[in-house]
């Protein structure tokens, strides 16, 4: 079922979709590290842009 959510490019996260971008942050709004994630050192890194990007306009927590 986590298969069906991810996406196929992490690359194609933008900052409007929360609801994927949910999966990589914890109920308190930390980024989850690499190691619980599975992700490569720059798609880690294009997540951690974006959901900086998505807190900074209000969108998430």
């Amino acid at each position: 079922m986590a298969e069906e959510t991810k996406k196929k490019n992490v690359k194609d996260l933008d900052f409007t979709d929360t609801e994927a971008l949910n999966r990589y942050v914890t109920e308190t709004g930390k980024i989850l590290p690499r190691k619980f994630t599975g992700l490569t050192a720059k798609e880690q890194r294009h997540i951690k842009k974006t959901v900086k990007h998505a807190r900074n306009l209000l969108l998430m927590k």
